[in-house]
């Protein structure tokens, strides 16, 4: 069984036991949290699209609340004396999938 969230702006597709990192959520380690916006489940053979959602809950505990690697910006324009140079680390809460509920 596997289902398709939406959390952060962007779409996942979960099965139990999966890890997965996602935009930082409001949660200390060691919390359940719980995904009401599911677009699709499947169980098998029975594949189940909302129009936009189904009726599901998808259920995890937060392993991790940490930073990416850093990402490095840099705009550089040649013979014009001109070049600027940043950083970014974008934050992430880390879900470890526990149970998939239909209805």
């Amino acid at each position: 069984m596997y289902a398709v969230i939406v959390t952060g702006g962007k779409q996942y597709k979960v099965a139990e036991g999966d890890t997965l990192r996602i935009e930082k959520l409001p949660a200390e380690v060691g919390a359940k949290v719980n995904f009401d916006k599911v677009l699709m489940l499947v169980d098998g053979d029975t594949v189940s699209v909302g129009a936009p959602l189904v009726k599901a809950t998808v259920s995890g505990e937060v392993t991790a609340q940490d930073r990416l690697d850093k990402v490095k910006i840099i705009k550089f324009r040649r013979r014009k004396h001109y070049r600027k140079q940043q950083g970014h680390r974008q934050y992430y809460t880390q879900v470890k999938i526990t149970s998939i509920k239909a209805g």
